[in-house]
């Protein structure tokens, strides 16, 4: 698989970890020091992040991509994903989402790890 494909696979399983509360998965393709930036600003680490994906405080059920953009320099990526993300977050009801999220990735010991997303609405 060539480093742009690895780097849109990264950005798909996140969703696939976020929807199925997988915390394996989750551990797995984030980086340890992995941020979540919010539309709010607020900044949520790492491990903050899969423990509200796990206990329903963000909760997805499901996101369709509808387009997603690569750029790689060396070892380094950005990737803007949009996709429609049906959710209830932070005691919210359920809602679809227009979500775009911007992510920087580093390819470390081989693998391509997400360290940051910056989410916004499209």
């Amino acid at each position: 698989m060539d480093d742009r494909n690895s780097v849109e696979k990264c950005y798909r399983l996140m969703y696939e970890g976020m929807v199925n509360k997988d915390e394996e998965l989750l551990q797995k393709i984030l980086e340890s020091s992995f941020v979540l930036v919010h539309m709010t600003g607020m900044r949520q680490p790492k491990a903050e992040f899969i423990c509200d994906v796990l206990d329903g405080t963000l909760n997805y059920s499901s996101a369709r991509h509808q387009h997603i953009d690569v750029n790689i320099k060396e070892k380094e990526a950005e990737l803007t994903g949009k996709s429609l993300v049906h959710a209830a977050v932070f005691g919210g009801g359920w809602y679809t989402w227009r979500l775009q999220l911007r992510c920087r990735l580093k390819k470390m010991n081989g693998v391509w790890l997400i360290t940051e997303a910056r989410a916004s609405t499209y």
